[in-house]
């Protein structure tokens, strides 16, 4: 019996491994086919970009040819390298780095040699390339600007990295692929699909035609062309108001949450990061550390928001029912609390009620309604983790998670944040440790985007949707829930009449009084932050930045605009000027306040941002004392 068991198992052995091996060398042709493709070229054939519209249909991006010179390691032969160096306008350095590069990424597929070719470049060596085997010109397609404008809104296309080329099987070597902006977020839209050649080859590694008669060949397909919510007009505008600045603007459409115009300055032309020159271009500004043109102020910077926060806490005051507007609150210069501690504040009638608190940004009436806000709690902790909510209901203290490449959070301190700070309970806190949030000062962040999205939140009276700048694919309006769900604020909406009529009366009495817009209703606060820096570990404090928010009309809001100038004195000096220009020009498509227009291009902050501010707090360089206005 074991004799037989034996048998059995060796002869059932035998017939599984005849058995495979009849399978490998006569059913199963996948090692055939890695056979063949030794002998097949494959050429990509690279679709169109999409192209790029503003939200009015102007043309802001479309494509321009490019032809890149490739190397398929394994297929050269020697050539003259001091006449294709001379051709190519490189060194024979840099060639031997090139082919270095591409025979460590693969001998057998292809890489990059020369990017982006000129038309006359590419028909010079196009008669030359017979004598140089292994080399081939790949026809591709860059970005052809028809704006100089809105560079960190559209992003730039460049080589795509090693990692990348890893990570994703669509790219390889040398392929282009968008970064930051539009380029970048909706790469996967833009880009389209690429078509494939393959070409048979003989044992003498000449081509003999389509591989099996083109069955495998596929057509490359255009990118998908993208409108933006940008409108070109007002970006370009917004761009030229704010040269010899610098700083971020942020204009939404209230009732969408469409970006009207997302602005930093200082910019570039777009068309700098394009062709050739783009990798000289790229360095020059990356290493501009002074201005940093590549940092998106817009949706990076991050400011204390400065008096148009008092708005904040007004309806937080109303909706916890500490405060309501027929509560009127002293102001001597200024509020008094502890020990003969004084936080100071700008000249003005008083007592004052919410609405003219709010027209004339005083700074005691909202510390009382602050500390009433925290206090009204068994403990601080308990106060500030309420407010804190509240604020956060409006997008504050967190990314707000729009269809852009980039963002900071900004801050809202809670509880927690305080009992680090003061040993808690060793040390116990209370309101007045913290009443500079009460005017936006003190622990709290904003970048422009959040304060934008916070006054689109008024003007809708409680809520808002999440900002974003992608308008249609091919002409199909956007449907992603995220972008059109109404979010809602924790405010009651009958809170916002009070708040809304104290921003109004900013302009027919208040701060921003000067500054009226001809034929429009115009809802504003004015700011004034302060900037401190340290210089050789020394805390200094230079210029005050100037800060403005803004809707309009008042009561059917079709733009709300937040405005940063660094360095900008207060908040009505430039960041109001630039805030009713823009406003102006959106709605009427001209500007009738040639004054304010002619003030602001003719005024330049270079000089502030040379050297360090160092008077006494509040005061700036025409003499005059300002709060936070």
């Amino acid at each position: 019996m074991r004799k037989i068991l034996l048998y059995i198992i060796i002869i059932t052995s035998g017939l599984i491994f005849t058995a495979r091996l009849f399978y490998l060398q006569i059913m199963d042709d996948s090692f055939t086919g890695l056979s063949e493709n030794n002998a097949i070229k494959v050429i990509y054939d690279y679709p169109q970009r999409g192209f790029i519209y503003d939200r009015n249909g102007e043309l802001m991006v479309s494509n321009q040819p490019s032809y890149d010179v490739m190397v398929i390691p394994q297929n050269l032969k020697p050539f003259d390298t001091t006449e294709f160096c001379g051709i190519l306008g490189i060194t024979p350095q840099q060639l031997a780095r090139s082919l270095d590069k591409a025979k460590i990424y693969s001998p057998r597929l292809p890489s990059l040699v020369i990017p982006q070719l000129t038309k006359s470049e590419y028909a010079y060596l196009q008669e030359k390339m017979r004598k140089y085997e292994g080399f081939y010109i790949q026809k591709r397609s860059l970005r052809d600007y028809y704006t100089k404008h809105g560079a960190n809104v559209l992003g730039y296309i460049a080589e795509v990295n090693q990692r990348t080329v890893n990570e994703n099987p669509y790219y390889i070597s040398g392929d282009l692929i968008g970064k930051q902006g539009i380029e970048g977020f909706y790469e996967e839209l833009l880009r389209g699909v690429k078509g494939v050649k393959y070409i048979q080859k003989d044992r003498f590694n000449r081509n003999i035609g389509p591989y099996k008669e083109g069955i495998y060949d596929t057509l490359p397909k255009k990118g998908k062309d993208l409108t933006i919510t940008i409108d070109a007009e007002l970006q370009k505008y917004g761009e030229l108001l704010m040269e010899n600045k610098r700083g971020g603007i942020v204009a939404l459409e209230p009732a969408t949450g469409e970006i009207l115009s997302l602005i930093t300055a200082p910019n570039y032309d777009p068309a700098d990061l394009v062709g050739r020159k783009r990798s000289e271009n790229f360095t020059k500004l990356w290493l501009d550390s002074i201005g940093n043109p590549l940092y998106d102020r817009g949706l990076l910077a991050e400011y204390p928001p400065g008096s148009p926060f008092k708005t904040m806490n007004a309806l937080i005051g109303l909706q916890e029912g500490v405060v309501d507007t027929r509560d009127k609150f002293s102001c001597q210069m200024g509020y008094y609390y502890g020990r003969g501690r004084k936080f100071g504040c700008h000249a003005h009638s008083s007592p004052l009620s919410m609405v003219n608190g709010i027209a004339q940004s005083c700074n005691a009436y909202f510390i009382n309604v602050y500390r009433r806000i925290i206090e009204k709690y068994p403990t601080p902790q308990e106060g500030m983790d309420r407010w804190a909510a509240h604020l956060k209901s409006f997008g504050l203290g967190d990314y707000l998670g729009s269809d852009l490449s980039t963002g900071r959070p900004g801050k809202v301190p809670s509880s927690d944040y305080y009992n680090k700070i003061y040993n808690y309970p060793t040390y116990k806190w209370y309101s007045t440790a913290t009443i500079s949030n009460a005017v936006g000062q003190g622990e709290i962040l904003t970048t422009p985007i959040q304060l934008a999205n916070m006054t689109a939140a008024i003007a809708n009276r409680g809520w808002f949707y999440t900002p974003h700048i992608l308008k249609e694919v091919e002409g199909t309006p956007i449907k992603d829930e995220e972008f059109t769900r109404k979010k809602h604020t924790t405010i009651d909406p009958e809170h916002f009449g009070p708040v809304v009529e104290g921003m109004h009366e900013v302009y027919k009495s208040g701060t921003a009084a000067a500054l009226r817009v001809p034929g429009i209703e115009v809802a504003g606060k004015t700011g004034t932050a302060e900037n401190f820096v340290r210089v050789g570990g020394k805390r200094m404090q230079l210029t005050d930045h100037s800060i403005f928010v803004a809707f309009a009309p008042v009561d059917d809001p079709k733009i709300a605009i937040a405005v940063f100038v660094e360095n900008g004195y207060w908040g009505g000096r430039y960041a109001g000027r630039i805030a009713g220009l823009m406003i102006e020009k959106y709605l009427k498509g001209e500007v009738t306040r040639k004054d304010m227009e002619n003030w602001i291009l003719e005024k330049s902050l270079e000089e502030e941002y040379k050297k360090p501010y160092s008077g006494e707090p509040f005061l700036i360089n025409d003499g005059k004392k300002y709060s936070w206005l």
